[in-house]
């Protein structure tokens, strides 16, 4: 199961009592004081992984509460420090504070973490409070409490394709056809429901990572359908595939629904039309095919690649213009 967003509750562990004790041994006549100090409490971490990539392990677990830490003890023995307590997550994913609406971390990386929640600190044992005039002290203190938060987990996939257009254009079968991914795929609209991940390897030298971002609709950029938990992932993307289906089931035009689509994410996001673009009339053994990619390069003023997933026509084609349009961006770095 996919899962790109979580609310859960943090909770540090507090810190360990501090202790009031005396040293009782029958050759010192003179004992002081010797409590030990508390413990830490542990820390609620959140750390990216590239092994994970979803939040479902997430799903299931709403509270997430340290260890505390242990109490002090005499014979100026330290308490034990709490356990930390871990949560993975994917690269790419937003930590949030939910309360106060502001990023904690964003965890571009593998290894990126942050402390959510810090533990509290350890109470002082009674040795701390002895003075030349006060030297059977019996003070000491409480340890103190570890934070608590609530956080939202926010997943913005990092890919570096991204497959665009409208429900039902072919991206899952696309995906299918040039990664070992394998998305639902059904002769319906709306078949996927969530972003599929998938690498493509070009012979030895290259690969790279495809996302197939589900369908965006009119009214997308306002969250109208899915469009913002669909929206948010093609931030994270460095080139756009974006795939116009020459004869849609629902017999609107192919050459507004390019507009359409272009239009949502200008108002979900201006700089994503800045983003470099591949576009491609999939399902090219269809008989409107080939007009609908002479209007689309008139009024794109470039040619326009035709593919088809299902003979597997101008496949290799696209992926090298991929390759080369991804090698063009890494040499402008």
């Amino acid at each position: 199961m996919f899962v790109d967003r979580v609310d859960i509750y943090c909770k540090a562990g507090d810190g360990g009592d501090g202790c009031a004790s005396f040293r009782r041994e029958a050759h010192v006549p003179r004992g002081g004081p010797n409590g030990g100090d508390g413990g830490k409490g542990g820390d609620v971490v959140v750390l990216a992984d590239e092994n994970v990539n979803s939040l479902a392990n997430i799903i299931g677990h709403k509270h997430w509460n340290a260890e505390r830490g242990g109490h002090g003890q005499g014979s100026l023995k330290t308490g034990r420090n709490g356990e930390d307590i871990v949560i993975m997550v994917p690269p790419g994913t937003l930590v949030l504070d939910t309360k106060r609406g502001h990023l904690l971390r964003d965890m571009k990386e593998s290894g990126d973490r942050v402390v959510v929640a810090k533990g509290g600190k350890g109470g002082r044992g009674n040795r701390h409070f002895a003075t030349a005039t006060h030297q059977t002290p019996r003070e000491f203190e409480k340890g103190g409490p570890g934070e608590h938060r609530d956080i939202s987990l926010e997943l913005k996939l990092i890919a570096d394709v991204g497959l665009v257009g409208k429900p039902n254009a072919g991206k899952s079968t696309l995906l299918s056809r040039l990664s070992k991914a394998h998305p639902e795929i059904a002769d319906y609209p709306f078949t996927t429901k969530y972003p599929n991940l998938g690498l493509v390897r070009v012979g030895f030298d290259h690969q790279f990572v495809m996302a197939d971002i589900p369908g965006l609709i009119e009214g997308a950029h306002a969250g109208i359908g899915l469009g913002h938990e669909f929206l948010r992932h093609v931030e994270r993307t460095r080139v756009l595939v974006h795939l116009v289906e020459p004869a849609p089931m629902d017999q609107t035009d192919p050459i507004e629904n390019y507009r359409q689509i272009r239009e949502e994410m200008r108002l979900y996001d201006a700089t994503l039309m800045d983003r470099p673009e591949i576009v491609v009339v999939t399902k090219c053994e269809l008989p409107d095919a080939e007009a609908v990619t002479e209007l689309l390069s008139e009024e794109l003023g470039q040619p326009v690649l035709q593919i088809s997933s299902a003979t597997g026509e101008s496949l290799d084609q696209l992926v090298r213009k991929i390759v080369n349009t991804l090698q063009d961006l890494e040499d402008e770095v």
